[in-house]
């Protein structure tokens, strides 16, 4: 188990290679979900530390891929993704190249935002965010049919989002 002092630096992880977080990381990881913009001096303020360990261990996480980025969310409205639908997909087949063309392929589809692969009745989940029903509607009947081994799609329109930690709403 990770136990250190305030200012400590190293990492620490377990036999699987999990990064070991104590409770100051935690806290560090927390505030900068919430607010990637806060300074330096603002983050160790909030988390009790002075500013050179907090920065020291703002650093520690990014180099153990703890924070993987920083990055500006925005309306999706404002992009002309004003709907987004999540969209369950089950394969016909399942043969390994197939599978392999059709995920290479659904990651770079304009519009999917998210791409889950699932355990269960369906293969995959994707998020998919365009202007209206009109453009989902071509995606349905235009892009995911051409794609082969797609056997068989459900969509599940979202009418209101009450909370989305990624995207800071809730």
């Amino acid at each position: 188990m990770f136990v250190a002092s305030k200012g400590a630096c190293s990492v620490e992880r377990t036999a699987d290679g999990t990064v070991l977080l104590d409770e100051t990381d935690r806290e560090i990881v927390r505030v900068l979900r919430a607010d990637a913009r806060i300074s330096n001096v603002e983050l160790a303020d909030r988390v009790g530390l002075s500013p050179s360990p907090c920065l020291r261990r703002v650093r520690r996480l990014e180099e153990a891929g703890v924070l993987l980025g920083y990055r500006a969310v925005v309306a999706a409205e404002h992009l002309d993704r004003g709907l987004t639908v999540w969209t369950a997909v089950r394969m016909r087949v399942h043969e390994r190249g197939l599978v392999e063309r059709v995920e290479a392929e659904v990651v770079s589809l304009p519009g999917v935002t998210e791409v889950h692969h699932l355990a269960g009745d369906w293969d995959y989940l994707l998020r998919v965010e365009v202007a209206d029903l009109s453009a989902y509607d071509r995606f349905t009947r235009d892009v995911l049919p051409r794609m082969p081994g797609i056997g068989h799609v459900t969509s599940f329109v979202v009418l209101n989002t009450l909370r989305d930690d990624d995207r800071g709403v809730g």
